[in-house]
């Protein structure tokens, strides 16, 4: 059939509906992936409800810790299974780039340690996840045509660090372990390591005068082979479900001494020991 060359609008006009039904897939695929994945993440997690907590465990913790975990989490609160969530925000590809919005949802599980986080643009969908000692960071264009996919131990690593870095929504993963301890620095903060698998991961963190988490710094890999200073910020504390979270956050790179932030969120809801997703 010829083209009508007086109506050139019908030829572009169809290109953007076929554009338009190709996205509107690739989020429906993408999403029905998550909600499978997301399921058997929750569903494969430890019930460690049955474990409570009481203040006589924070006796040998630094200071700064004990007077974090008496305002976050009331005596003889149970453990927290998993959480999840969803946000809103503001995210850079680049830290060169501009700022553009993206809405997400996230499941973090305690035990065994995992998560995995969807976020979506206009553009693109992104997966980062930590399941069964495996980190992958995946990137779909119009939620269809992959343009990255990073896996391998310092993915491994580097998605371990995310979860750790994000226990201020699952506090009662924090608290003394086996796996978790907790080394005094100064009057308003603390060095967090947690060991999983033969590793030990890190991150200086610091507090309030509020008594919040509100500061994780470390080492982390920025790509495959460049390793940077991180910081992760937390602000906006509100108790919910009796348990005292922050509902923003802010994730930066530090280069050449100066935080370059990339991603902003903020908390639209958040839910303990769901076995279902979103």
């Amino acid at each position: 059939m010829a083209i009508n060359e007086n109506k050139p609008w019908l030829l572009v006009s169809g290109v953007l509906a076929a554009a338009a039904a190709g996205f509107g897939v690739g989020r429906a695929l993408v999403g029905r992936q998550l909600r499978q994945d997301a399921r058997r993440l929750l569903r494969n997690s430890t019930d460690v409800t049955t474990s409570i907590y009481h203040e006589t465990q924070l006796a040998d913790l630094p200071a700064p810790v004990q007077r974090y975990f008496r305002h976050v989490l009331p005596n003889g609160q149970p453990y927290l299974r998993s959480v999840r969530l969803r946000h809103t925000g503001q995210f850079k590809t680049s830290l060169d780039g501009d700022w553009g919005a993206i809405s997400g949802q996230e499941y973090l599980t305690a035990d065994p340690p995992g998560f995995i986080w969807q976020g979506t643009t206009t553009l693109f969908a992104a997966r980062d996840e930590y399941v069964a000692g495996r980190g992958q960071l995946l990137v779909r264009l119009f939620g269809l045509a992959p343009v990255m996919c990073g896996r391998g131990p310092r993915y491994d690593r580097a998605e371990l660090m995310r979860w750790l870095g994000e226990l201020a929504w699952l506090p009662t993963a924090l608290l003394p372990s086996e796996r978790v301890s907790w080394m005094a620095q100064d009057e308003h903060s603390a060095t967090l390591t947690f060991t999983y698998q033969g590793q030990a991961i890190s991150y200086l963190v610091r507090f309030n005068e509020r008594n919040e988490l509100v500061q994780c710094e470390a080492e982390r890999y920025q790509s495959d082979t460049a390793a940077l200073p991180w910081v992760g910020r937390f602000a906006e504390y509100q108790t919910i479900r009796g348990v005292r979270v922050p509902t923003q956050a802010e994730a930066s790179w530090i280069v050449d001494g100066q935080p370059r932030p990339y991603a902003r969120f903020q908390l639209l809801e958040l839910e303990y020991n769901q076995t279902d997703a979103y």
